[in-house]
């Protein structure tokens, strides 16, 4: 007995002795971290659910000679939820039709040359009644209910769906590693090597996807970006499902991650999303 109480105020003594240097290395950690001045943007969200902690991520720079500048933690409920597979499809089925316009035409009974004289009598030959040989009964004649040119095939998706669009996107683009964040967009030369190669180095992939808060872009990435195809800018507000999906790695700056946030939860918290989603869409005349 006495041997088992001299080991147990061994462990509670060994045990104490791990957290007080656990403690003292942690304010060590600190207070290296206040000389070298780390990037860590960690934030407490209000309207976060407990069950889901928040997502931390590096923060990257565009310079070639240093990658990870620090951490930043992300919302919970924009990049760590369950990403739905048909919300994804809807969105991109939605943004590859609202642009398109048929242009398949055929022409009706008045707009076919010809068949103004009636072709025979109405009675007395034994042949059925007609009027016309541009009747949609005879062959060359007009169609009825048939496709007219430049009938749009736009319709509005719900507010809901594009939301959950995106933070599905976002969430499947973070959970592959395919989502990266960088301080801003500032590079050191305007060569559309220099990127290229940088995009080389970081593993970002054949394709990458710019997004910054402000659709003013840095002077030398605008350049370096310009005449390169498989890479492309754009502000947060235009950030989108079937852009995301296009390219291979989405790269945000840390003022687009605060701002695509701040959007998203807004809509996903708005007491009148219930009315927004069911009130029908109506054309400009």
């Amino acid at each position: 007995m006495a041997g088992r109480l001299h080991s147990l105020t061994s462990v509670v003594r060994n045990f104490t002795r791990n957290i007080c240097t656990s403690n003292a290395s942690r304010s060590e950690t600190r207070a290296i971290s206040q000389v070298s001045g780390p990037l860590i943007l960690d934030e407490k969200f209000d309207n976060a659910r407990n069950v889901v902690p928040g997502r931390e991520a590096w923060v990257e720079t565009l310079d070639a000679n240093m990658s990870d500048i620090g951490m930043i933690t992300l919302h919970p409920d924009v990049f760590a939820v369950f990403p739905r597979m048909d919300i994804i499809h809807e969105n991109v089925v939605w943004q590859r039709k609202y642009k398109m316009v048929s242009k398949a035409h055929t022409k009706t009974k008045p707009e076919v040359r010809g068949g103004g004289k009636k072709p025979w009598p109405q009675k007395g030959t034994g042949r059925a009644r007609h009027s016309s040989i541009r009747s949609p009964l005879w062959v060359g004649g007009g169609v009825t209910h048939g496709p007219r040119a430049f009938t749009t095939q736009f319709y509005m998706l719900p507010i809901v769906t594009r939301i959950h669009g995106l933070t599905s996107t976002l969430s499947a683009k973070f959970a592959q590693d395919d989502l990266k964040i960088v301080e801003n967009l500032e590079m050191a030369s305007d060569e559309p090597g220099y990127i290229e190669k940088l995009c080389e180095n970081h593993h970002w992939g054949p394709s990458v996807l710019f997004v910054d808060d402000t659709d003013l872009m840095p002077r030398n990435i605008t350049i370096a970006t310009d005449t390169v195809q498989h890479m492309n800018l754009m502000p947060v507000y235009g950030l989108n499902v079937y852009s995301m999906l296009k390219h291979s790695t989405l790269v945000l700056t840390v003022d687009a991650v605060r701002r695509l946030e701040e959007r998203i939860l807004y809509h996903l918290n708005r007491p009148d999303l219930h009315k927004e989603n069911v009130t029908p869409f109506k054309k400009q005349k």
